[in-house]
């Protein structure tokens, strides 16, 4: 009998480490998956790991996307130690920089990440669950020809290419991530089959610079590319009012068979990479509100993903962690809600992490680890200029769907 959802997890992803310093740690899935066991929300019924991938196969699926020449590249570089010959060519294919740097094994840890997030797609589409999260994957800035903004392999591109190769699937792709999804908006640019949506900080000031409301998709794929740049210290209402004012319209209008959202979690107001100003709040909003898309439109088929998020203490675990709570309905998640509804006044929030979590982490972590699920909103000062910013983005919002 097909579970409602299951959870990918590929034990070799947790190799994906640039450097020790780097921002993107893969900690943070550690510490996602260890808050739901905690809180007993991670039944082993509920868990898979992706059968290995023989070479043939993951040349396949990384030719979906990438070029021969990169994917040669990549292998070369994951050595121990590389020709200088090959290191002399790592910058025109994106790696060896200072955001994408190469390391010993990143081939095998990339190619890992993309048989997590094609296993979560295979799943559904054979009809193993109606749902599928692979908190792993999410990575959607890398290019055909070249690694980009911590990406090596664009799992996320792969993953739609492979649910439209092998199943004939209309896929809406919906990316919440602070950064825009370049990589696999231009994958997809001129694909009408393919649906886009990237809600995140305009590009004016912040990477990858692109992702304005005037690119729509090119040719055939004209009218099936959305974008919602939203103005820096955007706050919870204003971005969960642009959010939910776009993306039923789209989905109605698009009629997909499977959504596949990534969900990037920098857009809070402790991440360090961005310049937004959100809490809990729009982690809490976004799943509840494609899950229910899902059904609407897509006869229930998701298959989620992680991304970006690099407050990995505060912030990532919690709003990871409410990404599975709403795929599975599970009763935290009601409780969670109903605890929001009641302190729109600002009271501080009453359902608890397990303490265990926060026991078992708190030595390790440089910061005072959160103690609730939601955040008590009193800690984070309100902008000057909400009224300015609310209007901006209502208008980008009128814009990018008034074809609808």
């Amino acid at each position: 009998m097909p579970y409602d959802a299951v959870f990918v997890h590929h034990p070799d992803s947790a190799r994906y480490q640039f450097a020790v310093h780097h921002p993107f740690d893969p900690l943070r899935l550690t510490l996602s998956q260890d808050l739901l066991s905690k809180t007993g929300a991670l039944p082993a019924q509920l868990m898979m790991q992706p059968s290995a991938c023989s070479d043939e196969e993951t040349e396949r699926l990384l030719r979906l996307v990438h070029r021969d020449d990169y994917i040669g590249i990549v292998r070369q570089l994951s050595s121990k130690a590389p020709p200088q010959n090959v290191i002399a060519q790592a910058e025109q294919y994106g790696l060896g920089t200072e955001d994408t740097p190469y390391f010993e094994g990143m081939h095998d840890a990339a190619a890992a990440i993309v048989a997590g997030s094609t296993a979560a797609a295979d799943a559904v589409m054979k009809g193993h669950a109606a749902h599928a999260y692979h908190m792993g994957g999410g990575l959607h800035h890398g290019f055909p020809h070249k690694a980009a903004g911590f990406c090596v392999y664009n799992d996320t591109a792969i993953t739609i290419k492979h649910l439209q190769a092998r199943y004939g699937a209309r896929v809406l792709y919906i990316d919440t991530d602070v950064h825009h999804g370049d990589g696999v908006q231009w994958a997809f640019y001129d694909d009408p089959d393919i649906c886009t949506y990237s809600i995140h900080e305009t590009g004016k000031y912040l990477f990858p610079g692109t992702g304005f409301v005037y690119e729509k998709g090119s040719d055939r794929g004209f009218g099936a590319t959305f974008n919602i740049p939203l103005e820096p210290y955007t706050e919870d209402d204003s971005w969960i009012e642009s959010f939910q004012s776009t993306i039923g319209k789209v989905a109605k209008a698009f009629k997909p068979d499977i959504i596949v959202s990534q969900h990037g979690c920098d857009a809070h107001a402790f991440d360090p990479l961005s310049h937004m100003y959100c809490s809990t709040r729009i982690y809490y909003t976004i799943p509840k509100l494609i899950h229910e898309l899902a059904h609407q439109y897509a006869g229930g088929r998701w298959v989620a993903l992680g991304g970006g998020g690099y407050d990995i203490w505060r912030v990532v675990p919690r709003a990871w962690a409410l990404v599975w709570l709403a795929m599975t309905d599970h009763p935290l998640i009601a409780e969670i809600g109903a605890d929001e509804s009641s302190r729109r006044g600002g009271a501080v929030p009453t359902v608890r992490l397990p303490s265990s979590w926060t026991e078992a982490w708190a030595a390790q972590s440089p910061v005072p680890l959160p103690l609730y699920w939601m955040d008590d909103l009193s800690e984070v000062p309100p902008i000057p200029r909400r009224a300015e910013i609310e209007r901006k983005n209502r208008d980008i919002c009128q814009i990018a769907v008034q074809d609808l």
